[in-house]
């Protein structure tokens, strides 16, 4: 009975005493554990970055494009018929000629035996003139004798004389009309020039009005730019007497807008300025070669802007540009636009000189809301403690791991 007591008694308190223990370890333990320290809350602001505003002289440009063209182009006709005796080495496609070069020939033996016939026909028109004169010379003495009656015109040969005067001045045309005949035998190039084609070759026969060859001028070469009505509020005197400045490649070529051809297209809508280079084929200079044909870009000089600012177009919306106050907090500054020009926005007023201007995108934005520089020079340098250089990122990534083995240990 008594052992039986006795075990009854360690069945209730071994229970309570294992309890005991486990709570007694339990608080123990809790008791050799630090607090973690208790850190202040963070307040996580927006970071962005800025461009800083300046205002500077500028002259605003028009763009514009083209085809470079040749100012004058010219079909050589023949204008007498005959045989091509003649070819010039430089009368071929692509081959530069000067002005006055002889280009071809042709046959001129008909031309000139037209041309003694009329020598002779205006020789014996001569003669015959003379002779009537002296007729009416001794007509009117013949009559000065007679005084019952006053003589009449044809009595003193004035009408012969009338005729032979005028078979004079038409002998004289022929001979005009022949030696222009014969000059029109040899075939010149009115300009300095590029040969563009040749339909003509030795031994053929070109008729009167066939053409022999198409000419472009190398003097000037041209160029149509196409412009909206709008752009031309950027010009001075409608573009006239502007500079522009050409691009072909990386290649540049200067230029000068001589006319504005005063219509507006009916497809395009556009009007057109033209500009003219001089010597694009380097004949009498040693610039670089710009070919007929050649597509290139135009800027053209146009009027002074003043002091503006110029800042990438999608940081202007509504005609609002989002600064970064001094306070470091979201303000917006109404500008304004002067020109949206190629992705930037040419901007006159508005903006101060060292204006912050936020260059980066804001969600649900607000105007005094704080905001983060990410370049801010003012913001202060993290340092690691114990140590005066800033804590790396490798360094507080050990120490963090190092502090949680501890607590898991």
């Amino acid at each position: 009975m008594v052992k039986d007591g006795v075990l009854n008694k360690l069945k209730i308190l071994l229970p309570v005493l294992v309890l005991g223990l486990g709570v007694g370890g339990y608080f123990g333990l809790a008791s050799l554990e630090q607090p973690p320290q208790q850190k202040p809350p963070e307040t996580k602001l927006v970071q962005v970055s800025v461009l800083e505003n300046h205002y500077q002289p500028m002259t605003l440009t028009v763009s514009s494009y083209g085809i470079v063209s040749a100012k004058y182009e010219t079909e050589l006709v023949a204008q007498v018929g005959g045989e091509i005796t003649y070819l010039s080495p430089q009368f071929i496609r692509g081959g530069f000629v000067k002005k006055g070069d002889v280009l071809a020939k042709i046959d001129p033996s008909d031309y000139e035996v037209d041309l003694i016939q009329a020598q002779a026909n205006l020789a014996a028109a001569k003669a015959a003139l003379v002779q009537e004169v002296a007729y009416g010379k001794v007509a009117k003495e013949q009559w000065s004798d007679i005084k019952s009656k006053l003589p009449t015109e044809l009595s003193l040969r004035k009408p012969q004389l009338a005729q032979e005067q005028a078979k004079l001045k038409s002998a004289e045309a022929g001979l005009k009309q022949a030696q222009r005949n014969l000059d029109r035998t040899i075939i010149r190039a009115p300009y300095d020039a590029l040969i563009a084609s040749r339909s003509i070759g030795p031994g053929g026969y070109a008729a009167p009005g066939s053409v022999l060859g198409r000419l472009l001028s190398t003097e000037q070469g041209e160029v149509r730019l196409p412009l909206a009505q709008q752009e031309f509020k950027y010009l001075a005197n409608q573009g006239i007497g502007a500079g522009v400045i050409f691009t072909l490649g990386k290649t540049l070529f200067h230029g000068k807008i001589v006319r504005n051809e005063g219509v507006i297209d009916n497809s395009s809508r556009m009007a057109y300025l033209v500009a003219e280079i001089k010597d694009p084929y380097a004949q009498q200079s040693a610039n670089v070669i710009l070919p007929f044909g050649s597509y290139v870009s135009a800027e053209i000089e146009g009027i002074s802007a003043g002091e503006v600012s110029v800042l990438p177009r999608h940081l202007v919306t509504d005609d609002q540009v989002a600064v970064l106050t001094s306070e470091r907090t979201l303000a917006y500054r109404q500008v304004e636009v002067l020109r949206y020009n190629a992705g930037e926005a040419v901007i006159s007023s508005g903006l101060e000189d060292g204006d912050m201007v936020i260059n980066s995108a804001l969600d649900y934005a607000m105007p005094g809301m704080k905001l983060d520089w990410v370049d801010d020079p003012e913001k202060p340098v993290i340092e690691h403690e114990g140590s005066t250089e800033p804590a790396s990122n490798d360094a507080l990534a050990r120490e963090s791991a190092t502090e949680n083995a501890v607590k898991e240990g």
